[in-house]
């Protein structure tokens, strides 16, 4: 199958998992289930994906790879960091309260087994947080931030930005933040963390 088609077929696939997911939540959600609703077969889900978790590890990092791609590139560019964390900052809030990111966190938060909840953390903010702190560390090099522990910086950084935002959203106290209110909490998390770590 050519790359462009078994992409196209991919996003299918994940499209029907996480509808299933709304519907069913993880644990009653089967590969079985997924191919049909995808009008797939089970076998190629298997040999694309290995087994249900490695389908939901693969649409982790799909999304993931959207927001991390902007420091990717900030950091091999040498950009300005301060720059790079608002438009970081407006990209992840947008990732993280979308429809996609809501669905998943609502099915970990439902998974007794702390499985999916594992593959989140992992293929998601693991993967996320190295790339902000050699953002930081820039920074630091530029002049524009002080601190000692990079691991620290980087998680006041995320709690600057995203606070209790996600939790809200997945439990539906809030709806998501539109895209002038992503900019305007990403500009201030990056003008915060200037100031504190000045």
């Amino acid at each position: 199958m050519k790359h462009d088609k078994r992409s196209a077929r991919m996003l299918q696939i994940e499209e029907a998992a996480y509808v299933l997911i709304q519907e069913k939540g993880y644990a009653s959600t089967s590969m079985l289930n997924i191919a049909k609703r995808a009008k797939a077969s089970n076998e190629t889900l298997y040999n694309w994906y290995g087994d249900k978790l490695g389908l939901f590890h693969s649409m982790v990092e799909s999304n993931a790879k959207k927001v991390s791609s902007v420091l990717q590139e900030a950091i091999e560019k040498n950009a300005d960091p301060i720059e790079t964390l608002v438009l970081f900052g407006t990209a992840l809030l947008e990732m993280l309260t979308g429809d996609r990111a809501v669905a998943l966190n609502r099915a970990a938060a439902a998974d007794a087994s702390g499985t999916l909840g594992k593959a989140l953390a992992i293929a998601g903010r693991d993967a996320v947080a190295p790339l902000i702190g050699r953002t930081l560390e820039q920074a630091k090099q530029a002049g524009a931030l002080r601190f000692s522990d990079t691991q620290s910086a980087t998680e006041l950084y995320l709690n600057l930005l995203i606070g209790d935002m996600q939790l809200r959203c997945v439990t539906g106290q809030i709806a998501p933040p539109n895209a002038t209110a992503r900019s305007a909490r990403a500009y201030r998390a990056a003008t915060l963390l200037q100031k504190l770590l000045d």
